[in-house]
């Protein structure tokens, strides 16, 4: 047996506990790992207090993000006692995810745990560093470099946020933070931020067309802020749009497409292949300050996760939380 959250839906309502879970429930998978650390995402967050329907079928274990050792194998790539990683593949929602002590997972959605890394720091970056990094990833791409001018990053006090400043600081962008927290501005200032702007300049509706300001954009926020984001990028500037927080809408129009030229770069990372999740993770490991971490992110145990996702819901945690499932 193992601990693990356990999400379920009845006749009595929707619930998550703490529970003590037998082996043979673990769903089908050619890989079992004994899980050391997962993470407690937005998704998660909304998974476990049944915010919005983010799970698809139950029971369910959330955890979108998990690291540990392979317990059991089937799969060639990997053999008893490989450190491994996960982000994504609908793992969370449609298939039991990391907030457990065992995770049985098809070997397919795994990558090695980079040598760089321990599992815990992997952790500390997940799906949230992995995000921000194919952002960047999808900048380069399209030719931004740190002399076309600042990079506007947009939801700066969340993990994907948090992640973006402190690595596009270190490859000598000059990053602009947009965020709705005055008391984060020191914080913001540490990870690399040149300047802070409020948020609220970004989320209102605004005109089709801005005077333009920024190279680029890594936006995680979504609705009127990713238009508003569009509409005052450079001409043959690139907008990466990779979050909701402020809604799924998109209430713009083409004009900054097809008279400025900007490119609006979707970042998908839930069903990356395997060869551009490497890419991405190898990348972290060149690319990021480690000695930034203990400030972006904060580790709590598995009994604690629970409480702590309505907080996360809520913007009461920075960062990225980090759940050691062992305790």
């Amino acid at each position: 047996m193992f601990k693990g959250i356990l999400i379920d839906k009845d006749d009595s309502g929707y619930r998550a506990t703490l529970q003590e879970i037998q082996d043979d429930q673990l769903p089908e998978g050619d890989v079992t790992v004994r899980v050391a650390y997962s993470t407690l995402n937005f998704k998660d967050g909304l998974a476990i207090t049944g915010s919005s329907p983010v799970v698809r079928k139950f029971p369910m274990v959330p955890g979108i993000d998990l690291a540990g050792v392979v317990e059991v194998s089937g799969h060639p790539d990997y053999k008893v006692g490989d450190q491994v990683l996960l982000n994504g593949w609908g793992v969370g929602e449609g298939h039991w995810g990391g907030l457990a002590q065992k995770a049985r997972l098809n070997g397919d959605w795994l990558i090695p745990l980079p040598t760089a890394f321990t599992a815990a720091q992997a952790m500390a970056i997940g799906t949230a560093g992995y995000t921000a990094m194919l952002c960047i990833l999808a900048l380069e791409h399209n030719g931004v470099t740190p002399e076309r001018g600042e990079i506007l990053v947009t939801g700066a006090n969340g993990g994907v946020g948090s992640f973006a400043i402190a690595l596009l600081n270190r490859l000598g962008y000059r990053v602009v933070a947009s965020t709705g927290r005055t008391s984060e501005h020191d914080y913001l200032k540490q990870l690399g931020a040149g300047e802070i702007i409020d948020r609220a300049t970004l989320s209102e509706p605004g005109k089709p067309l801005a005077k333009e300001r920024w190279a680029a954009v890594i936006d995680s926020v979504g609705s009127h802020t990713l238009a508003n984001a569009c509409a005052s990028t450079k001409a043959n500037g690139t907008v990466a749009a990779c979050g909701l927080a402020q809604g799924m809408d998109f209430p713009a129009s083409v004009a900054p497409f097809i008279l400025r030229g900007v490119t609006l770069a979707g970042i998908n990372s839930v069903t990356q292949p395997k060869a551009r999740r490497v890419e991405a993770w190898a990348r972290l490991a060149k690319d990021l300050d480690f000695n930034l971490l203990p400030l972006i992110s904060h580790e709590i145990g598995l009994s604690e996760a629970i409480e702590a996702a309505p907080r996360l819901l809520a913007g009461q945690l920075r960062g990225r939380v980090v759940v050691d499932v062992n305790r």
